[in-house]
């Protein structure tokens, strides 16, 4: 099974995907109106527009923003502590759920294992009956991933960082997948390369993910400027692992993929002697 991730209405609708997730809310801030022949897909708490609003930025414990203007980011995050913002993503996920009952969220969980030291943070901590501070962490995210379960009636699907060693989700980004998994019907874990030109990493982290994961995930792919080649190699490696194969952001690679591989199948069937 294929599938498409686009912010661009028209590409949920082509024939060659069985599924398509379109982004009502990226990481750049940009906000779009849900659509009804599509999952609709939210960025939580990674947000390139609130990158001058302190309030709402995760802090380290040296003081540091995680901000795209930081090393290792590529975009600015919320703390997810901030209940203003906690409550206008719920109302987003609401809203996209009356238009299609089924949700993803995207960037879900703390920016990196340091994250977050902000004073609200450090408050609730010692204020909660939390004694290790990776636990509190982790409650925060899963709470989340819970109220956002109440307001999805279909299936609810949750990204997770492609990392499946065990512990290392909890660490870096609060996420406990066994915790959250009682809210989630489907992961999706996105496996980014800009050439795949090898793939035995990629089956790696994928058999990981089997292992690791007792509820369905998806693999998905990068497709944009990557050889058509490659990334059919690369969808071919996924699609053992995978309940389904997503094609992130270049609809027509992806469309093209999607058409070499059911060529090559076709090709490879045997209608009895000729």
């Amino acid at each position: 099974m294929y599938g498409v991730v686009t912010r661009n209405e028209e590409e949920t609708r082509w024939s060659e995907f069985d599924r398509a997730f379109y982004e009502v809310k990226d990481v750049t801030g940009r906000a779009a109106e849900p659509v009804a022949d599509a999952v609709n897909m939210v960025s939580c708490f990674g947000d390139n527009a609130v990158e001058g609003e302190e309030d709402l930025l995760a802090f380290d414990d040296e003081g540091t923003a995680a901000t795209r203007n930081e090393p290792y980011f590529d975009w600015t995050y919320v703390c997810p502590t901030h209940d203003r913002y906690r409550e206008g993503l719920l109302d987003i996920i609401e809203e996209a759920a009356a238009v299609n009952e089924d949700v993803r969220l995207d960037d879900v969980g703390f920016p990196r294992e340091e994250y977050c030291h902000c004073d609200r943070c450090e408050q609730r901590f010692a204020e909660s009956e939390f004694d290790d501070w990776g636990a509190w962490r982790t409650n925060v995210i899963t709470e989340f991933v819970a109220n956002a379960r109440e307001r999805v009636p279909g299936d609810l699907y949750l990204t997770v960082y492609p990392d499946p060693y065990p512990g290392h989700l909890e660490a870096r980004t609060g996420v406990d997948v066994d915790a959250v998994a009682e809210y989630v019907d489907e992961f999706v874990v996105p496996i980014y390369d800009m050439a795949y030109s090898t793939t035995y990493w990629l089956e790696i982290l994928a058999k990981g993910f089997r292992d690791r994961l007792s509820t369905p995930f998806s693999i998905e792919l990068y497709a944009v400027d990557v050889d058509i080649d490659d990334l059919a190699k690369a969808t071919e490696v996924a699609a053992e692992y995978g309940h389904s194969v997503l094609f992130g952001y270049d609809a027509s690679n992806a469309r093209a993929t999607v058409r070499r591989l059911d060529a090559d199948a076709r090709q490879g069937k045997s209608f009895g002697p000729e």
